[in-house]
């Protein structure tokens, strides 16, 4: 709990490509192991494809593209983390997920205090073992890539 009663905002720390990332808690819907990825060629170059989760198709972004990363090759031993993004369910392929972490006031300060610049960012999060990069899942895709994947997924 913060100083004003509230619950402090949480955030699910995972590894990506040798960093320690943060999502929103608030987004992440559920973590699975990662399965086959299904293509979909006729959607946008950052959509990887898609995964079947309980029946419902999944599209997965291709997030380390998305952050300038080297290309990986789908390993059974990463994870599939599901998030809802803009009233959308979409998944990004992460090598292992740590920790669920409650912030503090003051461990945590959004982009927008930090720079206009950095559009993929929720924020920067303060943790006694360093720093983690606090992504903003609605911000991993554009509108116009957003649309191409639902009438990608649409499609199949």
């Amino acid at each position: 709990m913060s100083a004003d009663g509230k619950p402090a905002p949480a955030m699910l720390s995972v590894r990506l490509g040798g960093i320690d990332v943060g999502l929103p808690a608030s987004a992440v819907r559920e973590i699975v192991r990662a399965v086959a990825i299904t293509p979909l060629p006729a959607g946008p170059a950052i959509l990887e494809g898609v995964v079947n989760v309980r029946g419902t198709l999944v599209p997965v972004v291709d997030v380390r593209r998305r952050l300038g990363m080297a290309p990986r090759t789908l390993d059974a031993d990463e994870f599939l983390v599901v998030l809802e993004s803009g009233g959308r369910m979409l998944a990004i392929r992460v090598d292992d997920v740590d920790d669920l972490v409650a912030l503090e006031p003051g461990q945590a300060r959004s982009a927008d205090e930090l720079s206009p610049a950095l559009r993929h960012l929720a924020g920067l999060g303060a943790l006694p073992d360093g720093t983690v990069v606090i992504y903003d899942p609605a911000a991993f895709v554009t509108q116009a890539e957003a649309e191409a994947i639902d009438a990608a997924v649409a499609a199949a």
